[in-house]
């Protein structure tokens, strides 16, 4: 997160986010934004396109835009779709102690 302390506003990004939102509204974001992030990473490393990713995977590629660009929360099952063709998965495993 960015710590930007701008005295105009009263604090930083951190201090603002905390009061407004729940730990786990925060810990589901970070989620969000990692596995987002993970898709992105494993379709630029194998090289294909959204169009390419859409071709694969059966998910029509606005809707993969959306979700690389974070405007809309995905379903699981669109989720799912697009991991295997760029060989990933999901996994349950515990939350690590904070």
């Amino acid at each position: 997160m960015t710590k930007m302390n701008n005295s105009a506003i009263g604090g930083t990004w951190d201090e603002l986010e905390q009061e407004l939102f729940t730990p786990e509204e925060i810990a589901a974001s970070d989620l969000r934004v990692n596995l987002i992030g993970e898709i992105i990473k494993a379709r630029q490393e194998k090289g294909i396109s959204q169009k390419d990713l859409e071709e694969l995977s059966g998910v029509k590629q606005p809707i993969i835009a959306r979700m690389e660009k974070g405007s809309t929360s995905p379903r699981l099952s669109s989720v799912l779709k697009v991991l295997a063709p760029l060989g990933k998965t999901l996994a349950v495993v515990p939350i690590e102690a904070r």
